[in-house]
């Protein structure tokens, strides 16, 4: 619980308070403070040109960036294959280059639940905005890579940089609430 200490909050995915919201993401300890980083859309970064359409069949977690770039968060079936065949595809030695552990009920990287905030309703307005980063990797210690969940489905080894879309708080966010986002806005 060093993360709660440090950062003063923990959320985790539970189900939603929406009504047939499924799982949504809740702060389960202490409170977010307005412009703070509150978790990562995690999942195989696709470049505009690459192949997603086995991996987007029926697959409500794909995220389009502002340039056309596609996030697949699905945590199941061939998107989680391919997720965790492009990590071992990228290992340096005996270390992963990504956060494999967000395919699990327990990730390590609390953050890495983003994929799981809802859209935001009239009566629950959105209380995070999504953030565009691209992550230098020449840049990037790769000892913490593994803290990273996004893989790129093309080779690292072609990039400069790696993809992220963060969550950023627009107010403060108490205990016990869920986390919901307008899907279709993002911070400039």
């Amino acid at each position: 619980m060093n993360f709660i200490k440090k950062f003063g909050f923990w959320i985790e995915r539970q189900p939603s308070k929406l009504t047939n919201g499924g799982i949504g993401v809740i702060v389960t300890h202490g409170s977010v403070p307005i412009n703070t980083l509150v978790g990562l859309y995690p999942g195989t970064v696709y470049k505009i040109g690459e192949p997603i359409f086995l991996q987007s069949i029926a697959n409500s977690f794909v995220f389009r960036c502002a340039d056309g770039t596609l996030i697949d968060g699905n945590d199941m079936g061939i998107s989680k294959i391919i997720f965790r065949s492009c990590t071992f595809r990228d290992r340096i030695g005996p270390h992963l280059t990504s956060d494999m552990t967000w395919l699990t009920s327990y990730p390590v990287n609390p953050l890495n639940t983003g994929q799981y905030v809802n859209n935001h309703t009239q009566e629950n307005p959105a209380n995070v905005m999504y953030q565009e980063i691209n992550l230098p990797l020449k840049e990037f210690p790769y000892k913490l890579r593994k803290f990273i969940p996004n893989v790129s489905y093309s080779s690292l080894e072609d990039s400069e940089y790696l993809r992220l879309v963060a969550l950023v708080s627009i107010r403060n966010i108490s205990h016990e609430e869920e986390l919901y986002s307008s899907y279709f806005t993002m911070i400039e």
